[in-house]
């Protein structure tokens, strides 16, 4: 089944990863994938545009099937392939709620992160100004410190909504580029801790960005929030 799969991706980009994530848990390995160069402009390229035409990655296809959102592309892969690999949506109204919740509280985290780490690459310089950068680090500061204290509540050793579902899929990324882009330890424990309980999973060691592999050394760009 996976060989009718194909995965167009960016190496560092969390929904990216998701998707990868997603199908190592699913037990679907042997699918096509390419990896592409953000920096070099090859999301927006021809290849991209025909799967996907807003020129973003990832760009997935299951035979004639096109999915173009991490989240759709994880609920697509998760519901086609129920029995198999790990099951990532839990039965329990109270897990499943809390997976569901943080699944999309997610997507907030990955966009605040986005436009602190991001800021120089996506706006003009003409346009870019300090009281953005301060309003963007804010609101991110803000961000961490309700995942902080949603981890408050979750027991040592375990995940963001009971076993190791969808919700862990989409806020990991996020949180491992964080750490990656400098977020400080010793501010965030909680957070640091789920980062060291998930970092070497069997699906996320096999997925890691290759270039955070050659490369562990990372940026600082978060050392102060």
């Amino acid at each position: 089944m996976a060989k009718l799969m194909s995965l167009l991706w960016g190496a560092g980009s969390p929904p990216c990863w998701r998707v990868m994530i997603t199908l190592e848990e699913k037990k679907l390995q042997g699918y096509k994938r390419k990896l592409l160069s953000f920096e070099k402009g090859e999301h927006k390229s021809q290849e991209v545009l025909e799967v996907n035409p807003r020129g973003q990655l990832p760009a997935f296809k299951h035979g004639d099937i096109i999915l173009n959102e991490s989240c759709a592309t994880c609920l697509y892969l998760e519901n086609q392939f129920k029995s198999q690999g790990i099951k990532l949506i839990p039965d329990s109204a109270d897990d499943q709620a809390a997976m569901y919740q943080h699944m999309m509280e997610g997507l907030a985290l990955t966009d605040k992160l986005n436009s602190v780490i991001y800021y120089d690459c996506s706006v003009p310089e003409e346009e870019r100004h300090d009281s953005a950068v301060k309003r963007n680090k804010e609101a991110l500061t803000a961000e961490l410190k309700l995942w902080e204290g949603y981890l408050e509540n979750v027991a040592a050793g375990s995940y963001l909504a009971g076993a190791f579902s969808l919700a862990d899929v989409i806020v990991f990324p996020s949180i491992a580029c964080a750490f990656r882009f400098g977020l400080s330890v010793g501010r965030y424990p909680k957070l640091a801790k789920y980062y060291s309980l998930l970092k070497n999973r069997a699906s996320i060691k096999t997925t890691w960005p290759p270039h955070w592999v050659a490369s562990p050394q990372g940026y600082d760009i978060l050392k102060d929030l």
